[in-house]
């Protein structure tokens, strides 16, 4: 009998379009994570694909790999596949039924963002879900209304697939989310301090892997 899934407590998300308003590459916040120890990393960029999305999207698989770090893309089905790696979907991608013919059997997750999105999700070919934004958020365009904790602890005993509570999440309101029964705590904004550089994004990512043991 194949092992359940355990998503890392700490879950943080490398997303293109946050990391260059502070002028952040993604090499180097990767870099910053792996030295504090994180055992998971998503790439997510959301707006068009070209070829040097994708060659840094397949650098930092390999360090993943090389590292024994589960790495995770954002949305494309096909280039996870292309690259061996997770997959997370949303509400609006491929959906999960399909995505599982591409990428066979790693592992895959699928947001949702009310009660009657994650009661479907259960059923859904998929190691783990996520939830959110728990509260409000400025990582989408056009964010689903916030959850709040109170709801969180409620819609936990939905499923009993791993949760990943997202969205708003910062250092101080996580001991709460964790409370509430999420399993992990997926970090976008609340990763990269206002100077953001290798020193101050190890540091943070430090501080989440000490408040998420």
């Amino acid at each position: 009998m194949p092992v359940p899934f355990k998503v890392p407590r700490f879950y943080p998300i490398l997303d293109t379009a946050s990391l260059e308003l502070r002028n952040c590459s993604v090499e180097t916040a990767a870099d910053a994570l792996f030295e504090a120890g994180v055992k998971i990393v998503q790439y997510r960029h959301k707006e068009a694909w070209t070829q040097a999305h994708f060659d840094e999207a397949k650098k930092l698989a390999e360090r993943c790999q090389d590292l024994g770090v589960l790495f995770v893309l954002n949305d494309s089905a096909d280039f996870a596949r292309l690259l061996k790696s997770a997959l997370h979907v949303g509400q609006g991608d491929l959906p999960a039924v399909a995505a599982r013919t591409i990428i066979s059997d790693e592992i895959m997750g699928f947001s949702t963002h009310n009660r009657l999105q994650l009661k479907r999700a259960d059923e859904e070919p998929v190691e783990y879900l996520s939830l959110g934004p728990i509260f409000s958020t400025g990582s989408k365009q056009r964010p689903d209304p916030a959850v709040g904790v109170e709801q969180l602890r409620k819609l936990r005993e939905i499923t009993a697939k791993p949760l990943v509570a997202i969205g708003g999440i910062t250092l101080q309101n996580a001991r709460d989310t964790l409370d509430a029964k999420a399993d992990s705590l997926a970090v976008i904004s609340g990763l990269l301090p206002e100077k953001a550089d290798k020193k101050s994004i190890r540091q943070r990512a430090e501080e989440w892997l000490a408040l998420t043991a």
